[in-house]
Order: structure tokens, then sequence, then C-alpha cells
């Protein structure tokens, strides 16, 4: 260690452990680099090469940035950082796909207290696996050690990608008619959304993360940690389908905001559409989260996905085909209502989201037993 590097150090920063993260993860991010990515891995900034897009008519580039939240709290308590990546990028290219968007690249952040390579290289690692499954290059990133800021084994994750949508090949609510037809994909727990309440619960109930339980066959942690569900790339292979073209209208990501809110985002004003319940039975993690807090399945619909990760909203006539298409995908589809423009009384319903004048959309009878 150089004495400049010695003095840095004496202040909490270690060079060295983050050279040596960087070592570690190398090898994995490299592997998401296409003939696109120039200039391969370590640059001050990563370069891709835009020059396929020159063959598009009106190229779109959709753009997103998230986080996972309070979730990175249980992966620190159990020490367990191989799903975290996995939970970034399907919260930032899963919402790329909602416009029907193909991801290019992504890069990453990861603030810490303190640098721990093994730790850094498991979360890069399962961001350049999620990467790769989603056909997304992982260009760059940053681990930023802030000591006496974060305490030793602190951190947070956040990244941002970048995709490309043809402009006559968007989705939007624009697109949806009177009588399309709302599929629902399952999902494959809670995903990165509604883990302060879930905390919360087991706090409440002094159990930790350790325990094991008999409902779940897993500990607390480990169930908890089961890692976001990719929708990217089987979403992508379906509306590529020539046969499928123009079939679905919208998708939407459900994240942040619960089920309804989450869906009204990709409708047109002056729609609605009323979800069937009984469609789906909520996964257990979320009947025995619930039962653990006194909570009834329908007062968590707006924290929690329970058991629905995205929706595709599509034509009528050609509805059971993307049915069928996705779950050739291996994605568990099914009908979760119908949408209606005629005129009505929308209270009771949510009605947009984040910022939008969107449709109108509730939960209406009971969850299967």
């Amino acid at each position: 260690m150089t004495d400049n590097a010695s003095i840095y150090a004496k202040s909490g920063v270690d060079t060295a452990a983050g050279d040596l993260a960087v070592e570690l993860m190398k090898s994995a991010v490299s592997r998401t680099h296409g003939p696109e990515v120039v200039g391969g891995f370590g640059g001050f900034a990563g370069l891709f090469d835009a020059s396929a897009l020159l063959g598009y008519k009106r190229p779109l580039l959709a753009s997103s940035t998230d986080g996972v939240g309070t979730k990175v709290a249980i992966a620190q308590a159990i020490d367990k950082h191989d799903t975290i990546g996995q939970d970034l990028v399907a919260m930032v290219v899963d919402d790329i796909v909602v416009v029907g968007a193909k991801p290019l690249f992504m890069t990453d952040y990861i603030a810490c207290g303190k640098v721990v390579p093994e730790r850094i290289a498991d979360i890069v690692r399962g961001i350049a696996d999620a990467c790769t499954a989603t056909g997304t290059a992982l260009v760059g990133g940053e681990t930023a050690e802030h000591p006496g800021l974060l305490g030793p084994d602190d951190y947070d994750v956040a990244g941002a990608a970048t995709g490309v949508v043809e402009a006559d090949r968007m989705l939007s609510a624009s697109l949806v008619q009177d009588g399309d037809v709302v599929l629902a994909m399952g999902a494959s727990g809670l995903h990165s959304n509604g883990f302060s309440l879930v905390r919360h619960i087991l706090s409440e109930r002094g159990i930790g993360y350790e325990r094991h339980s008999a409902d779940l066959g897993a500990s607390y942690g480990e169930a908890l940690l089961t890692p976001t569900a990719l929708y990217t790339s089987p979403l992508l292979r379906v509306l590529e389908d020539p046969a499928l073209e123009g079939a679905i209208h919208s998708l939407s990501h459900v994240t942040g905001g619960g089920i309804a809110a989450n869906l009204a985002r990709v409708l047109p004003l002056g729609s609605w559409v009323e979800l069937d319940r009984g469609t789906w039975s909520p996964l257990p993690v979320f009947r025995h989260l619930a039962d653990l807090g006194g909570h009834t399945l329908e007062s968590l619909e707006g924290a929690w996905n329970l058991g629905i990760g995205m929706f595709a909203v599509v034509a009528a006539d050609r509805a059971s085909h993307v049915a069928a298409a996705l779950t050739a995908e291996g994605l568990d589809t099914w009908v979760a209502g119908t949408i209606s423009m005629a005129p009505r009384d929308f209270t009771g319903f949510e009605q947009g989201a984040k910022g939008t004048n969107g449709g109108a959309v509730r939960l209406v009878g009971a969850f299967p037993a």
C-alpha cells in the first residue's frame, strides 16, 4: 500500500479492498458484454456502440432508475448477498419493458460503510447474471465507501438502465380499447416492495430472520430473499412474435403502490376494470405474513403484489393466444379482468398513480380459501 493509500485508509477508506472487489467481479461483468460494448472493463465511462439504432425508423430511448429498498436490511442481517443483484436488475429493467423497449445497457451504484470485497462481488455477480438473463450489458458501476455515514456492514444499491423501442411499437395507455382483457402474470414472492411493513411485522412478533418457518419451508430470511422474477426476456419474445404483433396494448410492472394503482397507470382516463380476486391464490408468504400481522389480505393490496408481478392489457380476440405464449415462456398467466369504457361511478376505485391521470381499478370478490 502506498503512503497516500495508507493515509486514506486511516480515515476508513480502503482502496486496496476496492481494487480486490473489482477483480472478483470482473469476469461476471465481462460476460454481459457483447460486441456493442466498446473499451471493455474499467474505464471512466462505459461505451456502447449505438450504430444498431441506425436501423430504426424512429428509435425512442427508454430509461429507468431504482433500488431495492429495505430488502437489503434482510440480506445484511443474514449475511446473504447473492440475490440482491437480481432484485436490482428486475426493478430497473422490467420497468423498461413496460413500454415495449429492449434494454441495452445498465450501470449500478453500491454505497457501503466498508468495502468487503467478497460481499461486493456477490452483489455485482447477481447484477451481472440478471443482466445476462435480460440481454442487458453492464457497462459500468461504482462502489463508494462511506465510513462514518454507514455502518461497516451497511450498504445500499441502485441502478439505471437504458433501452430502445421503435416509436410505432411503443406500448401505452393510448392503445387500450373497450373490451381488452387484463392478463396477470405470477410473482416469485414479495419481489422488492413492501419490506418496511414485513420488517415491522416480524419485529413486532419478535421473530428473527434466522428462525425457521414451517409455513414457508425455510428460515424467514431465506424465504424473504427470494429474488424478484425477471419478465423482460419472455415478454420481449412474445412482443417480437410476428403472429402476436399489436396484440399487447400496455404492460404494468406491479411494484410500489400495490396492485390496483400500478395497473391504473397504464389505462386511459375514463376506462375501468374490476380485478377478480377469485382468479388467483396469494402465495403462502403473503398469507403467513398477513396472519402474523393480524391483517386481511385485502388490506395489503396497496403494499404487496400478493402474487402478481406484471399485467398485460391485450386485444380481446387475441387474449388466449397471448396467454398461451406467455405460459409457454414460463410465466404463470391468467385472465384477471376486462376493460370497460362505459360511464360509471368510480367510488372505491384507484384512479391513476405516480402523477398520472389514468384509468380506474378496483379489486372485487374474495380470494380462494
